[in-house]
């Protein structure tokens, strides 16, 4: 991947700036036009304007990138271009460079339907501003709770979803029969999952208590979907040491933290420095729900942990001494977002107090390493390893939970070590652990 110079990035930001690109886009503009430029150097792509970017949309079709993401590329390419030229041209690529991509026609079949809401879920207005009134309230009243944003996002997506299913019904309107008649929507209809039933059911009591300030009312004789026994994929410790040893750093600890410690996903990438105590071996992890717990440090990790903690050390040293200081945080991640497009070349860095920075030779860069990309690391490995199952992050945490079991700790130890606020959830993982049974009873005085 090729890199781009700190004046070129600035000159693009300023570009994004002028045209009202949103601020929280901006890192996605740049990896845009990265990828753009990467792919005319790697395939020597010459002559006009337009031409490459016929062939760089469509090569980002052959990579299934759905519609909304490639108005997106093709509305960045089309402002480096007009950034380049003195007198603006309108003919280059699908849409106009003037044009914000939500106002470009499909490069996709009709079929494709374009999200009704942004990444935080309710800032894209719909055609009923009394809705979107009610959508507001409803982040307000999210927010205020200092619920996550993921919740955010899924409590929005079904209020916007209900809102299509009534057709936009005015929401002074709404009463329990129209939940009634959704929920049965989703379970007769639409064949959903009993998980899936009760996350709208849940979403939509927030609705009406906190945001249309209502009563939700009883819901009697709604069908429910049917809730199947659901058994964990589990790997074996062979697995697990084939997937890490095919894992470039930082993944590889990432991931051994993953299954070393029983994290899910967000808590390991959440990880910062200050929550490792290796004097007592206890790991401090802030989980759902704001709830903290600590669990052993795997002695195994212990020496790749020190080193990776003297890397963060030194690079926050360096930070400190060119004028970057302070912690990145959660709620305060888009006011910075600008500040970082402009002083980093690339579109992800760490937090300077995580655990992981990855630092670069010569001209130094930080990563903030998203979800995606240790998914990703983790498909790649999983398929070098020739592990014939469906493996996700999530799968090191079941993976935890069943060798415990396996190795005879109690069922309770391990639920306080996963978090769980109900016992029955971990038990769950006795449907992983083979059962062996003594066939004939002996007094409990002779055992």
């Amino acid at each position: 991947m090729i890199r781009l110079s700190e004046k070129l990035v600035q000159r693009y930001v300023e570009t994004l700036e002028c045209r009202g690109v949103p601020v929280e886009e901006h890192t996605y503009y740049i990896m845009w036009l990265r990828f753009y430029l990467d792919f005319c150097s790697k395939y020597s792509i010459n002559g006009a304007e337009a031409e490459r970017g016929r062939l760089f949309l469509a090569k980002l079709g052959e990579k299934k990138q759905p519609d909304k993401y490639r108005r997106q590329a093709a509305y960045a390419v089309s402002l480096y271009h007009d950034m380049q030229r003195p007198i603006h041209s309108t003919a280059d690529l699908p849409g106009s460079p003037l044009r914000p991509p939500e106002q470009q026609p499909s490069i996709l079949p009709s079929f494709a339907r374009a999200s009704q809401y942004r990444e935080a879920g309710y800032e894209v207005t719909s055609c009923s501003p009394e809705w979107d009134e009610v959508l507001a309230r409803l982040a307000g009243e999210i927010k205020v709770r200092h619920y996550s944003r993921k919740t955010l996002k899924t409590y929005a997506k079904w209020s916007r979803q209900f809102q299509r299913f009534l057709k936009n019904k005015p929401p002074e309107e709404l009463s329990t029969e129209d939940v009634k008649e959704y929920l049965t929507h989703l379970a007769v209809k639409c064949h959903v999952a009993a998980s899936t039933q009760n996350q709208a059911f849940n979403s939509l009591l927030f609705l009406y208590r906190h945001a249309l300030k209502r009563e939700f009312g009883e819901l009697r004789g709604v069908p429910r979907a049917k809730k199947s026994l659901y058994v964990p994929m589990v790997l074996s410790r062979a697995e697990i040491d084939a997937i890490l040893d095919k894992l470039p750093s930082p993944y590889r600890l990432v991931v051994g933290l993953l299954f070393g410690c029983g994290l899910r996903l967000f808590e390991g990438l959440q990880l910062r420095v200050g929550d490792f105590n290796f004097d007592v071996g206890l790991l401090t992890v802030h989980g759902k729900g704001n709830k903290d717990r600590t669990v052993p440090l795997p002695q195994a990790l212990l020496p790749a942990l020190r080193a990776q903690i003297e890397l963060v050390a030194r690079q926050h040293e360096l930070d400190l001494s060119e004028g970057y200081h302070g912690v990145f945080l959660d709620d305060a991640l888009e006011r910075k977002f600008p500040k970082a497009a402009k002083e980093f070349l690339h579109q992800w860095f760490f937090p300077q107090s995580s655990l992981t920075v990855v630092a670069g030779t010569g001209e130094r860069r930080r990563y903030h390493l998203h979800e995606t990309q240790l998914q990703e690391a983790l498909r790649l490995a999983v398929r070098s390893a020739k592990i014939p199952k469906r493996v996700t992050a999530h799968t090191f945490r079941h993976s935890f939970a069943t060798h415990l079991l396996q190795a005879n700790y109690d069922i309770r130890v391990i639920q306080k070590l996963l978090g769980h606020a109900s016992l029955k959830t971990t038990m769950i993982y006795t449907h992983c652990v083979p059962v062996r049974t003594v066939k004939e009873p002996r007094s409990p005085l002779d055992l």
